[in-house]
């Protein structure tokens, strides 16, 4: 188990199992048993001191009877300083969008020569 606290990691894991064993209606110490760990374990896990694996909260869950979905999500972006030229370039029209893409071209293939 790792002990790096983020806040949010450790609230989320300590959320999801707590929820998980409530739902399923079984204490602490018959979770751990399901689960071939201890009850100290599934105990600091819930109180947000200790931030299971992703294969011990997988484990965990598995035991009181839940699954854990996990899937990417593209992040937003915001505030990016890429974005501050995005109103000049929406004015080009086609033609000069594709020579601004042509001038980045060669930029990069010089960039890359030296």
């Amino acid at each position: 188990m790792s002990n790096k606290h983020t806040p949010q990691s450790t609230e989320n894991s300590a959320s999801l199992l707590v929820q998980a064993r409530a739902k399923a209606g079984i204490a602490q110490r018959e979770l751990a048993a399901r689960a071939h760990t201890s009850q100290s374990v599934v105990a600091r896990i819930e109180r947000g001191q200790t931030i299971p694996s992703v294969e011990t909260l997988d484990r965990l869950l598995a035991a009181a009877g839940f699954e854990l979905k996990r899937t990417l999500q593209l992040k937003p972006v915001v505030h990016s300083h890429m974005l501050e030229d995005s109103a000049r370039i929406l004015r080009l029209s086609p033609v000069e969008r594709l020579r601004e893409v042509a001038n980045v071209s060669r930029f990069i293939a010089g960039a890359r020569r030296v």
